[in-house]
């Protein structure tokens, strides 16, 4: 055994194991959620299954065990385990929730829970005394119980990858999601590696009972797509679930840093509350979201200081050359920054402050934050502003 030769199991394990990792603080959050507990358990079976296929990890099993080729079941049921999951999350995805589709999958976990039974039962009543690491279906091909043993695992196998290939065919132009349609023919594909190792394994044993030597189909052509089929299944089933997550995660670190000048600029002022205190581990939108009140509540104490003239002159001059949106955000960025200066300096506006002021500023609160990055840009634009408005009132 070399190492280079148990880097295509590494590789594909490592990436199901990270995979499960992820998943794990969503499913301590939401383990009730079927399709959760669903994906969870999938990536579980998945990963379990290659660990113990890898050739050194079948030794130390087998070692430990002190049963030869005891982690043929193991991998098979794992295997079997990760093949109903699949199945019925399908389902889940297709299918709206009905009495009819819980007695369907519920029927898929008994049939394939009795499969799983009956590999252990097979394997305990057969006679597999040598140790076979790489070739175990083809040298115990005609070995009775170990036969049945090798073609319970392959004719479930095939039956769920036809049925999963069959539905997801059936499916895929009914999806419109991108998500959930790159989810779609990545499961496609890897349903149909598993069609591919099954025929090669079971044309090798085929071969054995026709007393003919064409193991190199079971031990060399069929592994790499056993192994396509497991990464390609397991990220098929986490993109339309992780895809929308990420988008939306780094839409609010985008947002929440896009508010970092804006919060800094406002700290200056007393809170209305005491802040509460998030530690690193919080979830990014929880403090985007406190973030976001901070700011709020720092412009409600702002409002007595906005100067409404100010704001007025400065979206005038500013429109003529730019966007209706790029304006407001100078304007409110000028406004914001004049009103601060107020505040420190204890001067209040006697005229009551219209609301309009406050709502177009709270409406491009990122867009004026990204303003303040260029205080010097502002600090000419007020001037100008101030210096045209006195002309016009001299004039």
């Amino acid at each position: 055994m070399t190492f280079s030769f148990h880097v295509p199991y590494a590789v594909p394990t490592v990436l199901l194991a990270a995979a499960l990792l992820l998943k794990l603080p969503t499913f301590l959050r939401a383990w009730r959620d079927p399709e959760v507990l669903a994906t969870t358990l999938l990536l579980f079976w998945a990963t379990s299954a290659l660990v113990v296929i890898i050739p050194v990890n079948i030794k130390r099993l087998n070692e430990l065990t002190g049963v030869p080729n005891i982690a043929a079941p193991w991998a098979y049921s794992f295997l079997t385990a990760s093949c109903a999951t699949g199945l019925t999350m399908i389902m889940r995805w297709r299918e709206a929730p009905s009495p009819r589709r819980r007695r369907r999958i519920r029927r898929i976990y008994w049939t394939y829970a009795g499969i799983i039974a009956a590999l252990w039962v097979t394997f305990v009543l057969a006679d597999a005394p040598q140790e076979r690491i790489y070739d175990l279906d083809t040298y115990y091909a005609s070995t009775p119980w170990m036969r049945e043993h090798i073609l319970l695992y392959l004719v479930a196998h095939v039956a769920s990858c036809l049925t999963a290939v069959y539905m997801l065919w059936k499916w895929f132009h009914e999806v419109e999601n991108p998500w959930l349609k790159t989810g779609v023919v990545l499961l496609q594909i890897g349903f149909a590696s598993g069609l591919v190792f099954d025929a090669a394994k079971l044309t090798a044993v085929t071969a054995r009972w026709c007393g003919a030597d064409w193991d190199w189909l079971s031990t060399k052509a069929a592994p790499p797509f056993a192994l396509t089929e497991a990464a390609l299944v397991a990220v098929g089933f986490i993109i339309p679930q992780a895809g929308p997550a990420l988008k939306r995660l780094a839409r609010d670190q985008r947002e929440y840093l896009r508010l970092r000048r804006l919060h800094h600029a406002l700290r200056v002022l007393e809170p209305a509350a005491a802040a509460t205190r998030f530690g690193l581990w919080i979830p990014l939108d929880l403090r985007l979201l406190q973030r976001q009140q901070r700011i709020h509540d720092a412009l409600r104490l702002l409002n007595p200081y906005f100067d409404v003239e100010l704001y007025r002159t400065v979206y005038i001059q500013a429109a003529h050359a730019q966007t209706e949106a790029k304006a407001r955000a100078i304007a409110g960025a000028v406004t914001v920054r004049d009103a601060i200066a107020s505040y420190k300096a204890g001067r209040t506006r006697r005229i009551p402050q219209p609301p309009q002021i406050s709502i177009h500023i709270n409406e491009h609160l990122s867009a004026i934050s990204t303003e303040l990055y260029r205080p010097g840009a502002l600090d000419c634009i007020r001037q100008r502003a101030t210096t045209t408005e006195s002309l016009n009132t001299h004039a």
